[in-house]
């Protein structure tokens, strides 16, 4: 009897990077946020992988990308154990993890509709703080109501 395949092959990529370790609830939300279903550029991803970390994961490979500092605040906040890996002509050049910053600007919206946010032209301002149970919550600079990771929609 032949052995059986245990693993799915999928190809390298000669530059690009690889979003691994992704909590795999929120795979399609990390895909979605990035705007990738628009890329013209190869990208796979798998979701409800097999984890040691986590249990189960997402990984999400794109070429030709490597994200800027706001994006990788965006990735943290929905996968804050992602690890990032940056491939150039097939090698890795660089792995390291999210950090969840300590505040977000601009890129997520504040869930008050009385916010001033959402009624001026002010610039959104948050501090990411835990709640009592360890949860990560972002606190609005202006009105002070707290959202958790569930009520963030990005701007």
């Amino acid at each position: 009897m032949k052995d059986k395949r245990t693993e799915l092959k999928v190809s390298a990529i000669r530059s690009g990077t690889v979003i691994d370790h992704i909590p795999a609830e929120n795979t399609f939300r990390v895909f979605a946020m990035l705007n990738l279903e628009n890329s013209t550029d190869h990208v796979y991803f798998g979701t409800n992988l097999e984890s040691k970390k986590l249990g189960k994961k997402g990984i999400i490979k794109i070429s030709n990308i490597f994200f800027k500092p706001e994006e990788i605040s965006k990735i943290a906040l929905v996968a804050p154990h992602a690890t990032l890996i940056e491939i150039r002509d097939y090698e890795i050049v660089k792995k390291e993890q999210v950090l969840l910053p300590e505040e977000i600007q601009k890129i997520v919206k504040c869930v008050n509709p009385k916010c001033v946010t959402n009624n001026q032209n002010v610039p959104t301002y948050f501090k990411v703080i835990s709640d009592h149970h360890g949860k990560m919550k972002l606190a609005c600079r202006y009105c002070e109501k707290t959202m958790s990771m569930e009520d963030i929609e990005f701007v």
